[in-house]
C-alpha cells in the first residue's frame, strides 16, 4: 500500500477517535456535575454545560469549549504537518466532527458540534475560524440566541472557505459540516419557528422572530 494513503488512513482514524472524546461527559464526571446527556437540553457541550454547571457553570463551560475546539484543531495542524493534499485535509476535519457528533467511546451519543466544526476551521487556515467566530459573536452579542448564532455563522462559513481557500475538496468539507450541523440543530429549529429556543441568560425566544421581526433583547 502507497505510504501517502497509509498515512492518510491513519489521520483521518485518529481525527475520528479524537473527536469521540467527549470533552462534555469528562469535565462533568471529573468535577462532579450531571451527566449533560440526561440533564438541561441533553446536549454534550459547551452550552448545556454551562446551564446544568451550578456553581462551577463557567470554568466546566470553558474546559468543554476547548476540548471541544482542540479535537477539530489538533488533526488539521498535524496534517498540515505532514503536508497532505487538501484531498485528505478535508477528510480529517469531517473524520474530527463526524467524532463528535457519533463518539464511539459514549454510544455514537455526541454533541452538536458548533465547537468542532470551528477547531476544524480554525486548523484548516485560521482566518477561517476568526471570520466563522466574529460572526458567531456578532450574532449572539445582537440576537441572543445561542443556536441562530451557531446557524448563521455556519451557514456563513463555505463563503469564507470559497473566499479565503478556494479548493473543491475544502469547500466540500465545510458543505459537509454545515449540513450536519443544521441537521443536528432541528430542534432548535423547530423551537426557533414556534418562538420557543432559550436566549443566552435564560427565557424563550419571542414567537415574532417567525414572522420576521426579529427577537427582542431581554432587559
Amino acid at each position: 500500500m502507497d505510504l501517502s494513503l497509509i498515512i492518510a488512513l491513519l489521520l483521518v482514524l485518529g481525527a475520528y477517535l479524537l473527536g469521540s472524546v467527549s470533552s462534555a461527559i469528562i469535565v462533568c464526571r471529573a468535577m462532579g456535575l450531571p451527566d449533560p446527556r440526561t440533564q438541561g437540553s441533553n446536549n454534550p457541550g459547551a452550552t448545556n454545560v454551562l446551564r446544568i454547571g451550578g456553581a462551577k457553570a463557567k470554568p466546566a463551560a470553558a474546559i468543554t469549549l476547548a476540548g471541544d475546539m482542540l479535537k477539530g484543531v489538533l488533526p488539521m495542524l498535524i496534517a498540515h504537518v505532514l503536508g497532505v493534499a487538501p484531498l485528505t485535509l478535508a477528510l480529517v476535519g469531517i473524520a474530527a466532527f463526524a467524532g463528535h457528533l457519533l463518539p464511539v467511546f459514549f454510544g455514537f451519543r455526541g454533541g452538536k458540534g458548533v465547537a468542532t466544526a470551528l477547531g476544524v476551521q480554525l486548523g484548516l487556515y485560521w482566518p477561517i475560524g476568526a471570520a466563522t467566530a466574529a460572526v458567531w459573536l456578532f450574532a449572539a452579542k445582537v440576537l441572543k440566541i445561542s443556536s441562530v448564532s451557531a446557524l448563521l455563522s455556519m451557514a456563513l462559513a463555505p463563503v469564507f472557505v470559497w473566499l479565503l481557500w478556494p479548493n473543491p475538496a475544502l469547500i466540500g468539507m465545510q458543505l459537509v459540516i454545515t449540513g450536519l450541523l443544521f441537521l443536528r440543530h432541528r430542534s432548535n429549529i423547530k423551537k426557533l419557528l414556534r418562538g420557543e429556543e432559550d436566549r443566552i441568560g435564560g427565557g424563550a425566544a419571542e414567537a415574532t422572530v417567525v414572522q420576521g421581526q426579529g427577537p427582542r433583547a431581554e432587559g
